[in-house]
């Protein structure tokens, strides 16, 4: 019996240090499995460590907060037209011996629009528009776009004039809103590059906070947000390059220059100090390719200010003038050899202007201004600009040797200078009144119809009892914006049947700005038909009656 238990003893001892080792060997494969298993699966590279993403942890900075308090207020803008004729870029330089006048727009006073430096170093950012480039004369609709900011909740917003001067049509993107608002311009200003637009929408707008551009300093941080080419809230920092740059461009534009990378399509976007405030207005940039070459231009936000509100209040800014000529290429050399430092010498003095009433005369130095001393002819110009009509002034004039005061009392420009083309567009209208932007318009879909009669149908291969034929659409228009093309067959609007013109009429007149309409059309498809037969789609083309 004890050998059959030291036997059963033994029996059972080998087979637990069987099963000992067993588990050991499991333990030991199942922690060596996964490495071979990843040395498998990284046969390109076994030795290399995978990447390990970490837990989103957001790094704010006050580039930040800014991009995000901004992003509601910057809108992207698209405009189209039909070019029609060349059109001459205004901020090509001038060529030496050109006059200015005190009113100057950025032309020699003989009225000529100067000569190109064969460079033409300087471009807005608008993209295929019709300024700043020689178009061909076809007909095919083009579009441009650039950027805009809302200064006011009731949609009230700045860009660059270049950007929508000379289109047929406007249209404004919200940041995050799939719609596309129409806009209509308030008012313009060519002088500054300016235009206000209007939008009426239905969100609730946030508007920029407004900076005092005189606080810039050199150094300053600068950020810009705009949509260049076509990349919508897209945002660049840089710093304050220079302060009043004067590159020879329209005569008022004294620019603040930044190295904030800008470029085609931020045209009418802010720019902005690290508060976030908006100092200016991204005009244009200094380049030989086109793009970014780390000079860019904006308008300070004072003069835009003033601009504004001009326009606001009238449609159209006012500026002062005394009425006289001056020459710009006058070298300084000029006034001391005549006894003064400083000063701007009269080149002509307009019939019947301010000055000409006042007594001042051709080849007068005008050295002050209610006492403050004139610089040159671009310091006079700013201040008798930016001086209300009908304020009198005194001006302290050298004449040969003597010095005299005359009072004179401004006018406004548009006035004095109510003769001169170059001023036509600055004059109110007589018959006409000014921009009303609450007055209603009447909704139009902006085509031609006809009725169809029974010979028609039937020579169009047409079943459908319903139906008026479209002749022509108008370009801009609302049907052409939802896609209706000559020889549609409008059978419906809003699921009203259309069988006669008059039910076009009654609709129309029933619908509102703002209206949702949807349009039910069919369309022949003659390609591909067999047997001589048209081949009729039925489409919806719906879309939201603009405001204009």
């Amino acid at each position: 019996m004890l050998l059959f238990q030291k036997i059963r003893q033994q029996k059972v001892l080998s087979f637990g240090l069987v099963l000992a080792t067993l588990a050991v060997g499991i333990v030991i494969g199942t922690l060596v499995n996964p490495k071979v298993h990843a040395a498998r699966s990284q046969a390109a590279a076994p030795d290399a460590t995978p990447l390990v993403i970490p837990d989103p942890v957001q790094l704010g900075n006050e580039f930040t907060k800014l991009a995000k308090k901004l992003e509601p207020s910057v809108v992207y803008i698209t405009a189209d037209y039909t070019p029609k004729v060349a059109v001459e870029n205004p901020h090509r330089r001038r060529t030496p011996g050109q006059e200015d006048d005190e009113t100057s727009p950025g032309t020699g006073g003989n009225g000529s629009s100067g000569g190109d430096d064969g460079l033409d170093l300087f471009k807005r950012f608008f993209k295929n528009g019709p300024f700043g480039q020689d178009v061909p004369q076809h007909s095919l609709r083009q579009q441009q776009s650039g950027t805009g900011f809302i200064v006011d909740r009731n949609g009230y917003i700045i860009t660059n004039n270049h950007v929508v001067s000379r289109v047929d049509r406007i249209k404004v993107k919200l940041n995050g809103d799939p719609n596309d608002y129409r806009a209509r311009v308030i008012g313009t200003d060519p002088e500054t590059d300016l235009a206000v637009l209007k939008i009426d929408s239905k969100s609730s707008l946030v508007p920029v906070t407004i900076g005092n551009s005189d606080s810039v300093q050199v150094g300053d941080w600068a950020v810009a947000i705009g949509s260049p080419f076509g990349l919508e809230a897209s945002v660049t920092a840089g710093i304050v390059s220079a302060l009043s740059r004067d590159i020879g461009g329209l005569q008022l534009q004294r620019f603040i220059q930044t190295d904030a990378a800008i470029n085609p399509g931020n045209s009418g976007g802010p720019l902005l100090n690290i508060r976030g405030e908006v100092i200016g207005v991204n005009t244009m940039i200094a380049t030989q390719s086109g793009g970014y070459q780390g000079i860019g231009f904006a308008l300070p936000m004072n003069m835009v200010a003033r601009v504004y509100n001009d326009i606001i209040k009238t449609g159209r800014v006012t500026r002062g003038s005394i009425g006289i000529s001056w020459n710009k290429t006058n070298r300084p050399e000029l006034m001391k050899a005549l006894g003064t430092n400083l000063g701007v010498m009269v080149d002509s003095v307009h019939k019947g202007g301010p000055a000409a009433k006042a007594g001042i005369k051709d080849d007068d130095i005008i050295v002050a201004m209610n006492g403050k001393p004139v610089k040159d002819g671009d310091d006079l110009v700013a201040r008798v600009a930016d001086t209300p009509v009908g304020t009198p002034v005194n001006l302290t004039v050298d004449r040969g040797g003597h010095r005299m005061d005359f009072n004179v009392t401004i006018e406004d420009r548009a006035e004095v200078f109510k003769d001169d083309p170059r001023f036509a567009s600055q004059q109110i209208p007589e018959s006409e009144e000014q921009n009303k932007p609450d007055s209603p318009t009447q909704a139009k879909f902006g085509m031609k119809i006809k009725p169809l009669t029974d010979t028609d149908r039937e020579s169009m291969d047409l079943k459908d009892n319903r139906g008026v034929e479209v002749v022509s659409v108008d370009q801009g228009s609302f049907a052409e914006d939802i896609g209706i093309v000559e020889k549609d067959v409008i059978v419906a609007i809003n699921r009203t049947p259309i069988t006669s013109v008059d039910d076009i009429r009654k609709i129309q007149s029933s619908l509102k700005a703002g209206d949702a309409v949807a349009f039910h059309i069919m369309r022949s498809n003659q390609i591909g038909a067999r047997g001589g037969h048209s081949q009729w789609n039925s489409l919806w083309l719906p879309g939201t009656l603009p405001t204009e």
